[in-house]
């Protein structure tokens, strides 16, 4: 077995290069999101386009965990302690490297990606001459990021260059986020089962007390100023059931918005799951409204390419959009 101390002659790394990802420093990553190239070659947008405003074209996608999570779930699409037979402590914070150097990797990550377009005739030119000017930054690449100990601070930094910022975390660490020095953008939380038994079963979490930890987290998401969204990637025949459970949770959490989504057979999911754990558009949105008629929030939009349903209290979700 090899050691993460040993990667750069791991099979890890090896992997991770040929799915893309760029490694920066120590413990980052940034992925060129499918997303950015449908938008540049075939007009195509990401939901958080069409739900919030955010440009696709000009979306940074990363992480500044990419070794490290308090959860090994079935459908994450990211390696895992073992896979590869590559084993280490996922719980080790990764914080060797500062917010300006993990920033400044970003942009010079997403330099190298944007440079595959030149080339391509089918480019939008206007597109891609943007997207040489980021102006959202996706924190959910793969890992657990508050694992980074001075998150706030790269979110803080992210902030004066200009961009927006996404979080997406599990919610197993309430004191990371309580004190973060600077809020995200928005702030996801991923609420993936309905109960401690399912959670056990799909989000295998590594450390005893972890869904006591993240009913901590969900009451703490009203104390955010900024929105938030509970985050649901369902399995199926795994965590779409029991949507009692559900509305009970949403009911303590009161985010701005719900999005239930689809689980995609793809990345290193493939070793725990099967293709056929996907679940349909149709069975999404039907997830979507029973759980809508047992909370009170309302459909708001759908993006059936991606597979996603958003619902929330709003009328209309808040835009960002970039400059």
């Amino acid at each position: 077995m090899c050691t993460l101390e040993n990667r750069a002659a791991s099979p890890l790394v090896s992997a991770l290069k040929k799915q893309k990802y760029h490694l920066i420093g120590s413990h980052s990553a940034v992925k060129r999101c499918k997303w950015l190239y449908e938008s540049i070659v075939n007009g195509r947008v990401c939901y958080k386009q069409k739900f919030y405003g955010i440009q696709s074209h000009r979306c940074i996608q990363m992480s500044p965990s990419l070794y490290s999570c308090t959860q090994h779930c079935l459908f994450c699409w990211r390696a895992q302690s073992g896979d590869l037979e590559v084993n280490w402590d996922e719980m080790k914070n990764a914080s060797k490297d500062t917010p300006e150097e993990i920033v400044e990797g970003c942009f010079r990550a997403q330099e190298k990606i944007l440079t595959g377009y030149k080339g391509n005739e089918k480019a939008d030119w206007r597109k891609l001459q943007e997207a040489h000017r980021p102006g959202q930054v996706a924190i959910s690449l793969t890992g657990e990021p508050t694992l980074y100990e001075p998150l706030g601070e790269l979110i803080r930094t992210f902030h004066q260059k200009g961009l927006t910022t996404f979080l997406v975390s599990n919610g197993t660490l309430p004191s990371k986020l309580s004190k973060l020095s600077q809020e995200p953008t928005q702030l996801y939380i991923s609420l993936c089962a309905p109960n401690e038994e399912v959670y056990k079963k799909v989000c295998r979490p590594l450390f005893p007390g972890a869904w006591t930890k993240l009913n901590e987290t969900l009451g703490l998401l009203q104390s955010f100023k900024c929105p938030t969204v509970l985050r649901m990637t369902l399995v199926k025949e795994h965590n779409m059931s029991l949507i009692d459970g559900y509305a009970k949770l949403v009911e303590k959490a009161n985010p701005t918005y719900i999005e239930a989504k689809a689980y995609m057979h793809i990345g290193f999911s493939n070793l725990r799951l099967g293709f056929d754990r996907m679940p349909m558009h149709g069975e999404v949105k039907d997830f979507a409204a029973q759980l809508a008629e047992k909370t009170g929030y309302k459909v708001i939009n759908e993006a059936p390419e991606s597979r996603v349903v958003l619902l929330s209290r709003l009328e209309k979700p808040i835009q960002f959009g970039v400059n």
